[in-house]
């Protein structure tokens, strides 16, 4: 089965169509700038990428090109959009109601509506392109994937915030966890490397790019993750601060006399890698400064690579052990020095890694890192939430 990946933002839509059974990926794509002047990126294997820019004032607009181009003699890989047999749409959050990939209805559209407040960001835009490719494609089945299902199994005293519990009643403030399905993949995927069950298996995921969780998973099960009420929690990001005393946002607030909206943008905008260094939100930027001796990319290096160290102590005292520690991501996969920092002095909880090894590991490989003799099995495994987007799909779709 040919399955349609889309994963809408506020102003692209990213694509993929993917062969569920060999898991090849027939054409990955990028509409860009939708509502401004609008352009698309579009990559068949073998091909040189097709650039152009198109007008799309809208997401409707946006999908109408992709199908086009899909289907296009000299542009396309298929003949129609009949040979589309599911479409699986990536969807941040799905409150606590979707705790499981669903075949998208009426109801759960009204359902993610109804959680935009607690999910402005992401939430219109995964409806707009979900209302627009249902529009154009009513003849396939939607699905829906949620980044926050994998957390589903979470127990309340892991995600009940200790503030008054009236929030969690009349407003639903809890953790919810995200990054969800990049977490689900490389799980599974770990268990068939070592060729053994997942129910069998306490695993630390660490998935660091731009924005970046660590995830507890014990014995198939995620118990516990960094990412909470919102993507803001837990881990130093590239433009995020991660987890901070709540009093320093209140004490700025009033001594500089700024807004919640200020105050929001201030700690997704403006912090992470880009506010400790003052270089950069990239990595790829901070590294290369690090390198050549730039002491405020080196704290900040030092400073993601600590957060990191913690919660993956937290999180083997959770499952009481730990077998894998896993690194996926833009950052995970490719940032030695932060993986590094993050496994620095860890020998007594069983982690260490062979630092010739981390450091000229191939990028785009599965890649094991541990050190000899040390129990903990640590590896780089590429994420891809594409292909478990495709296979949920596909298997709701039958």
């Amino acid at each position: 089965m040919k399955v349609l990946v889309i994963n809408a933002g506020s102003s692209s839509l990213k694509y993929q169509l993917i062969d569920n059974e060999t898991q090849e990926v027939l054409v990955k794509g990028l509409c860009e700038r939708i509502g401004i002047d609008g352009k698309i990126t579009h990559k068949v294997p073998g091909r040189e990428p097709y650039k152009a820019e198109f007008a799309m004032p809208t997401h409707n607009e946006a999908i109408g090109l992709v199908l086009k181009l899909l289907t296009d003699d000299e542009k396309g890989v298929i003949s129609s959009i009949d040979e589309i047999g599911a479409v699986g749409h990536r969807i941040a959050h799905g409150g606590e109601k979707y705790n499981k990939s669903t075949v998208i209805d009426d109801e759960m559209i009204q359902y993610l509506e109804g959680i935009v407040p607690i999910n402005p960001l992401h939430g219109p835009p995964a409806i707009a392109g979900i209302k627009a490719c249902m529009a154009q494609m009513p003849q396939v089945k939607h699905v829906g994937v949620f980044d926050t299902s994998f957390y589903a199994n979470i127990e309340p005293f892991r995600y009940i915030y200790p503030i008054p519990y009236k929030y969690y009643e009349e407003k639903k403030i809890r953790k919810y966890g995200f990054h969800g399905t990049s977490h689900r993949y490389v799980t599974n995927r770990i268990a068939e490397v070592l060729g053994k069950d997942l129910k069998d298996l306490k695993i630390v995921t660490c998935h660091l790019g731009n924005g970046s969780s660590v995830t507890a998973t014990k014995n198939g099960v995620a118990i516990d993750t960094s990412m909470g009420f919102t993507p803001q929690d837990g881990v130093v990001m590239g433009t995020r601060s991660g987890a901070v005393d709540p009093s320093v946002l209140t004490y700025i607030m009033k001594t500089d006399n700024i807004s919640a909206e200020e105050m929001d943008n201030i700690i997704n905008k403006q912090s992470g890698f880009l506010g400790i260094s003052e270089i950069s939100s990239d990595a790829r930027n901070v590294e290369e400064e690090a390198l050549a001796g730039n002491e405020r990319a080196i704290l900040t290096q030092r400073i993601v690579g600590n957060s990191v160290k913690k919660l993956i102590g937290a999180y083997i005292a959770e499952m009481n052990g730990i077998d894998v520690l896993i690194f996926t991501a833009g950052v995970g996969e490719n940032d030695f020095t932060i993986r590094e920092y993050s496994c620095d002095d860890m020998e007594n909880l069983g982690i260490a890694i062979d630092k010739e090894l981390n450091k000229n590991a191939p990028r785009g490989q599965e890649v094991e890192l541990t050190a000899k003799g040390a129990k903990v099995r640590t590896f780089i495994i590429p994420t891809n939430e594409e292909v478990m987007i495709a296979r949920d799909a596909a298997d709701l779709a039958k």
